[in-house]
């Protein structure tokens, strides 16, 4: 029987949520299976992935398939990379030792990098949420300059309207004083 390593959908639409499963291969997408392997979620960033390590090596071990994705997985996890080093011990180009050196040694430096990955996408959001904040205050500085922008020429006008008011009982204030002036002189 020719046996996949494949992924099994869930969830609902837009939101997909996989199982990862070994299969027989002329078995339905979502149909019967031989055995779940672990759960693949590709909504979180990055993405969730729960392996059972060693089940899915035993898999591969004995010649299941691993589908495209599948396999992506699986390197990403770890598991091709052990079943390589597996390889070599059984040629003997090297002891089982250093073969567990190695995968120890690989596996130290992509949990970094993954934990790097993490930090690199918690800082990116609290400088997005900064520039956001920053935006925003400006923006609202801008809206508060407009309105008193807005209020201010009201308060001018009201003040240009008293002035001229000034002005014009100014002058007949002024003609009065002149007739007067000439009353007096004549």
């Amino acid at each position: 029987m020719a046996t996949k390593i494949r992924l099994q959908r869930h969830g609902k639409k837009g939101k997909p949520f996989y199982h990862v499963v070994v299969a027989d291969s002329r078995a339905p997408r979502d149909g019967r299976f031989i055995e779940r392997l672990g759960s693949y979620n590709p909504n979180t960033n990055p993405a969730t992935i729960v392996l059972d390590f060693d089940r899915a090596l035993y898999w591969m071990n004995v010649g299941a398939q691993p589908t495209d994705t599948a396999r992506a997985i699986l390197s990403y996890q770890g598991v091709l990379f052990k079943k390589h080093l597996e390889g070599g011990v059984k040629k003997g180009a090297f002891d089982e030792a250093q073969a567990e050196e190695k995968f120890a040694k690989w596996l130290e430096d992509k949990t970094a990098k993954i934990e790097g990955k993490k930090t690199g996408l918690v800082e990116s959001k609290e400088e997005a949420k900064k520039a956001a904040l920053a935006a925003e205050a400006k923006k609202n500085a801008e809206k508060a300059a407009a309105l008193a922008a807005k209020n201010a020429p009201v308060a001018e006008e009201t003040e240009a309207a008293e002035g001229e008011e000034a002005a014009v009982e100014a002058p007949e204030a002024s003609a009065e004083g002149a007739e007067n002036a000439e009353e007096t002189e004549g």
